[in-house]
């Protein structure tokens, strides 16, 4: 631990450095919240999207799979490039273009401008979460879980709020009421443009020192890396094309199946993103303790029960059951990609892009997915099919315990 201080602050002291870490980190995570609120807003005003220009599901699955993907296949590529040629101001700029897809939305006078906007939303995605997953690692002091938990709770929380803020605000007062959340843009872009002065000073203070030997620790063979890797994008399909039921369809499902009305829908959808915001925050510290492979193990193998009863549930328990599947299925991210980032040291950057581009991809693919599925049936017919995914979890066996390969290391 702390050879990592030292590599994210070689001039300052073990207590300053920690100091310092927390104050980015929540400058990191508060940002991650003003990110995710605004963009968790295309998904709640869908309801209002559809009966403004007469969309079908796979019209607004479509929306998603636009915003996804274009976030998808962009992250990897920023990260790979930051990885190589740091920009400590690239995370203002990121915000810079979810600000313009934000405006856009608002005004957006046809179908073909909304695909547009969520272009653009995504794009700024696709710059925010490669970098900022490197600053909460660069403040985490080598407590990485913990690190990764806190960026991550921002966002997660930011993504519970855009409900309730779509059924107060935007709702009410129809789309144009969208350019309201610019304010929050802006202020995201002051908060990361400090934190950008941040990031430069830590490269200033480190150019000149002694280069750290690298982590050999975890020299893994090549094929059982690339193998781990490939078991753990698995787990984040699974994850996330649940995800994408509960985020894209939940409140049609809720409409359609006890008669709610489209707010009363959003409060049940902003109970359920709270879940996942609170299940965010113990899976990093908790596999800082017990080990990654633990939480992963249980966070997406271990909702499985809840999710096959889901569908068979009356108002009440699809209320409770989806709080319980938000803070299981929740506490795996971090896991996923701290241990990930542990498989392939020196690549923050290029992991966390990927494993950001991998899970908004699923949940873009699945939202669309899911989206002509329910066209085809019904939406209830797809939270039964959906309920199974979980069971993909099994996988988890398969991965190495890194844990103990460190020991078996440290004894020979």
């Amino acid at each position: 631990m702390q050879t990592a201080i030292n590599q994210v602050s070689p001039a300052l002291p073990q207590q300053d450095a920690e100091k310092t870490g927390f104050r980015v980190l929540g400058a990191i995570s508060f940002a991650h919240f003003l990110n995710d609120m605004i963009q968790s807003l295309l998904l709640s005003i869908y309801p209002l999207l559809k009966g403004n220009f007469s969309l079908s599901f796979v019209q607004i699955g479509l929306i998603t799979l636009t915003y996804q993907i274009t976030a998808s296949i962009l992250q990897p590529v920023v990260g790979f490039y930051t990885d190589k040629h740091p920009k400590p101001y690239s995370l203002a700029v990121g915000m810079g273009f979810t600000l313009i897809g934000l405006l856009t939305l608002s005004m957006a006078p046809s179908y073909g401008m909304l695909l547009f906007a969520a272009a653009l939303v995504g794009t700024g995605s696709s710059i925010f979460h490669p970098e900022s997953s490197r600053v909460a690692r660069m403040a985490s002091g080598g407590r990485h879980g913990l690190a990764q938990s806190i960026f991550q709770v921002g966002g997660n929380a930011g993504s519970s709020v855009g409900p309730l803020l779509a059924a107060w605000i935007v709702i009410p007062h129809g789309q144009s009421s969208i350019a309201w959340f610019s304010l929050a843009a802006l202020l995201a872009i002051a908060v990361l443009w400090q934190i950008g002065n941040w990031y430069k000073r830590k490269r200033i203070e480190a150019k000149g020192k002694p280069a750290k030997a690298r982590h050999t620790y975890l020299d893994l063979p090549r094929k059982k890396v690339l193998f781990s890797i490939a078991i753990l994008l698995t787990l984040i399909f699974s994850k996330y094309f649940y995800l994408a039921s509960l985020s894209s369809y939940f409140t049609f499902y809720l409409m359609n199946k006890f008669q709610l009305s489209v707010q009363s829908a959003q409060v049940h959808l902003f109970v359920f993103l709270f879940a996942v915001a609170a299940g965010t925050v113990l899976g990093g510290p908790i596999g800082d303790r017990v080990g990654r492979k633990v939480v992963i193990w249980i966070s997406i193998l271990g909702v499985a029960p809840f999710t096959l009863m889901l569908p068979y549930a009356n108002l009440f328990w699809t209320g409770v059951l989806s709080v319980i599947i938000g803070m299981i299925l929740a506490s795996a991210f971090s896991a996923i990609l701290v241990y990930a980032q542990e498989l392939v040291p020196g690549k923050v950057g290029t992991v966390s892009g990927l494993f950001f581009g991998f899970a908004f991809g699923m949940g873009g693919i699945g939202a669309a997915a899911l989206g002509k599925l329910a066209d085809m049936t019904d939406i209830n017919f797809v939270y039964h099919v959906c309920s199974f995914l979980p069971l993909i979890g099994l996988l988890a066996i398969f991965l190495p315990s890194l844990d103990a390969h460190r020991r078996q290391v440290a004894a020979a």
